[in-house]
């Protein structure tokens, strides 16, 4: 079985010991994503914007994987306060209107306070 990892640079990858990616068997799995803009580390206050972060950060895993958004068959958001989940419905509604994956959101504690979303995805290559 050929494996291949992907990484964006994040210090959380080196210091938890993980990847962003990994390839493998023909399917794209990304680990939990927060809305961290990775190239200066700023998180921005607005879930929205976090939301947008994640989807951008994932979107590019899965670029340089060989697969894109339209391939996820599986989503899991992780949202500390389930009350502003809502606000997120159009932009994950737009990102995934081609794939329409199964999905879950699970209200849960994030690693850091400032974190106000998490999302994982799964993705088959084309």
């Amino acid at each position: 079985m050929s494996v291949r990892h992907i990484s964006t640079g994040s210090p959380f990858e080196a210091q938890i010991g993980y990847s962003r990616a990994v390839v493998a068997d023909g399917w794209v799995f990304v680990a939990g994503t927060t809305g961290y803009n990775y190239q200066s580390m700023t998180m921005p206050d607005a879930i929205e914007d976090q939301c947008k972060n994640a989807l951008s950060t994932i979107a590019q895993a899965l670029q340089e994987a060989g697969s894109d958004l339209d391939h996820v068959v599986r989503v899991n958001y992780f949202v500390p306060d389930a009350a502003e989940w809502p606000k997120c419905w159009p932009i994950t509604s737009a990102a995934f209107a081609q794939a329409k994956p199964a999905a879950t959101m699970v209200s849960a504690g994030l690693q850091n306070p400032e974190m106000k979303i998490e999302i994982e995805v799964t993705a088959r290559l084309p």
